[in-house]
């Protein structure tokens, strides 16, 4: 792509960028590549991809999804050590990524404050993020369901009766076209459950990363209990007087006194 053909004239540059990093923790994990796509205002588009060297271990379970091993960027630069050129590469320009509002530019903010730069600001920038559009313009609701795999329009909508025939018309619905999938109930029922095979606990509070027994929400999230039990015990003893469920809070008691979930 070396052109692109906007429908409205744009009076600066976007740059729209990504992050392959080690982990999904925008606060605290490290970018090991990003590429950034400058669209310039006269439409031509400017792509520059660069490995980084994240001066942590890259996990197995981030590698497997991103292909980028710690062997692959040893001999790569450092955040910091590209942290100026690529402040003033982005000075200046509005900014686009997807789902960049929740990860890309929160992780990349970070990163820019450890290497001292607390300048970088969304101030009076643009920001373009597809997710959100198409989030918002692409309903998830009963009625797009029923629209998209039966064809109809869901009339009377939120009458509790007409919702429950058009929710047993769209489950009609996608047996027939992902019927390659669902071949039985125990099938359909596998799909739905909102439980991750890394999930300790039902809520998925507690998660299984790179063999280890992690956090997964809040600030902590990626660290292990083990650890926690080591540096941070009062945050444990926090969970226990926190509202989660009675699961999570016996798996933190036993991590108090040293016992860690065993993966079987």
């Amino acid at each position: 792509m070396k052109q692109i053909n906007l429908p409205f004239k744009i009076d600066r540059d976007i740059v729209f960028f990504d992050l392959e990093t080690t982990g999904r923790n925008p606060f605290t994990d490290r970018i090991v590549e990003i590429s950034a796509a400058k669209v310039k205002v006269d439409g031509s588009i400017e792509i520059k991809t660069k490995r980084i060297n994240p001066q942590i271990p890259i996990p197995p379970s981030a590698t497997a999804i991103h292909g980028i091993s710690d062997d692959d960027v040893k001999d790569s630069p450092t955040f910091k050590a590209i942290s100026t050129s690529l402040f003033k590469y982005l000075d200046g320009c509005d900014l686009g990524g997807y789902n960049a509002l929740k990860y890309d530019i929160p992780l990349l903010s970070e990163e820019f404050k450890r290497a001292g730069i607390n300048s970088f600001s969304l101030d009076s920038r643009r920001i373009i993020d597809p997710q959100i559009i198409f989030h918002k313009m692409e309903p998830r609701d009963l009625s797009a369901a029923l629209k998209f795999y039966c064809g109809k329009e869901l009339n009377d909508a939120h009458s509790s009766e007409a919702d429950i025939t058009a929710t047993i018309e769209v489950f009609l619905g996608q047996l027939k076209k992902y019927q390659d999938i669902f071949k039985t109930l125990d099938d359909v029922s596998k799909f739905c459950s909102y439980r991750d095979e890394s999930w300790i606990d039902k809520e998925g509070k507690i998660i299984w990363l790179d063999g280890e027994a992690v956090i997964n929400f809040g600030k902590k999230q990626g660290v292990s209990l083990k650890t926690l039990s080591e540096t941070e015990p009062d945050f444990l003893k926090w969970m226990l007087n926190a509202s989660f469920s009675d699961e999570v809070k016996q798996i933190v008691k036993d991590a108090i006194i040293g016992k860690f979930p065993e993966k079987k």
